[in-house]
């Protein structure tokens, strides 16, 4: 029998991953194109409505390391497990309480608990079940499924809410997202698995650290410390710009269903980009080259988005941060992260990356509504020079470079 292959459950494994991710996204930014109808329908102002998003990163930031050694401790089936049924139980009764702001925002809460559970495993799913030369694509792809949950929220929403009067009804929109949640719940909960007969690779059986030391032999690693500031970063404008996406088009003077397709366009350009780089990285067996290319190229879509005021040139520019920030940068530098934190587990590299980018992202949201949507932008260019420097400083992942050397 062989001591390594890859089995093709593992597909089955990601597509159950891929749909719960889907569904936790939606809930988190379902009020994100819709903010000036949810305020009139809810009668709160715009802050408010910022803040349904604001309390998923919160959480996110209080529950990511906690989160990330509960996945390890009980492993993915489990640990992603509670977060299947947490986003089933309150996906629903965020639905069946719509009408009210107090127990809308209360099934946001304990969402909110579900998300870290849920996205902080995406590099473990990948190395329980994918062999090396496969794990930038599967995180990719498993990323790609949080691009799928904001293209959903953000060109789908609009047009599921109806105008009553003077008012708008939500709450058709939020049964349907409600439904689909306990759908994608039921099917982790059915299909997922915690890792195959076979290891698909010899690093699986390999031991991990514990919490305590491997978050000191994390942050003694020049290039994990450099990384999670690139995140901090990048990771925090981006939560930045989709949470506050319907006051930059309203400054801009778009409406809110093209503030919903700019940002759509830039979630479709991500999942176009994480199906089409990270193989390539894989393949090529480097990740430096793509993470310092991406943040490179990421640049002039974010001088767009600042600079011009119209739909269509508004829309290439955010589909050019899209797929160099989501599609490329992303999913490659979550991998590049569990590579050079080896042994420390993969959920907990993932965990603190996301971390740091929850962290910034209240920060950034805050900083925004107190200086304005405009001069926020502006600034966003300088932020996004800054990761360009600290990308070329980066070194080759260890894992790539063994890869390589082992193929000749």
């Amino acid at each position: 029998m062989a001591e390594h292959r890859a089995v093709g459950y593992r597909w089955v494994v990601l597509a159950v991953y891929f749909a719960l991710t889907v569904v936790i996204e939606i809930q988190w930014l379902t009020f994100a194109p819709i903010a000036r109808e949810a305020r009139i329908a809810y009668g709160v102002s715009a802050f408010w409505i910022d803040f349904l998003s604001i309390v998923y990163m919160g959480l996110t930031m209080l529950l990511c390391l906690p989160a990330s050694y509960f996945i390890d401790r009980v492993g993915i089936r489990v640990g992603i497990g509670l977060g299947a049924v947490l986003t089933g139980v309150f996906g629903l009764a965020k639905g069946l309480f719509s009408e009210s702001y107090a127990m809308v925002l209360a099934a946001q809460i304990l969402l909110g608990l579900a998300q870290p559970f849920i996205i902080n495993a995406v590099t473990a799913v990948a190395a329980n079940w994918f062999p090396e030369e496969e794990r930038a694509t599967a995180v990719g792809i498993g990323t790609l499924a949080q691009f799928v949950g904001f293209i959903v929220a953000n060109m789908v929403t609009p047009h599921l809410i109806r105008q009553v009067g003077t008012s708008y009804d939500l709450h058709s929109m939020l049964m349907i997202y409600g439904v689909a949640s306990v759908l994608a719940a039921v099917a982790f909960l059915v299909f997922m698995r915690e890792k195959p007969p076979i290891p698909p690779s010899a690093r699986v059986a390999e031991q991990r650290l514990g919490m305590k030391d491997a978050l000191r032999h994390m942050f003694r690693q020049r290039d994990v410390v450099m990384l999670v500031i690139l995140f901090w970063l990048g990771l925090g404008m981006f939560n930045a710009v989709t949470t506050c996406i319907d006051q930059i088009g309203e400054a801009k003077g778009l409406t809110s269903a093209q503030s919903g397709a700019v940002m759509g366009g830039m979630f479709l350009a991500g999942i176009v980009g994480a199906l089409i780089v990270p193989p390539i990285s894989d393949r090529l067996r480097k990740r430096k080259p793509f993470m310092v290319g991406a943040t490179a190229l990421l640049i002039p879509g974010i001088a767009g988005m600042a600079f011009l005021h119209s739909f269509g040139p508004l829309l290439a520019a955010a589909i050019v941060v899209g797929f160099f920030l989501l599609g490329a940068a992303g999913p490659i530098g979550f991998q590049y992260g569990a590579e050079v934190s080896q042994p420390a587990p993969e959920a907990l590299s993932q965990g603190i990356v996301l971390l740091s980018g929850q962290l910034s992202g209240i920060l950034f949201i805050v900083i925004m509504n107190a200086v304005g949507m405009g001069p926020s932008m502006i600034a966003f260019v300088g932020v996004s020079l800054i990761t360009l420097v600290l990308a070329t400083r980066l070194r080759e992942s260890p894992v790539a470079v063994s890869r390589r050397d082992a193929r000749g």
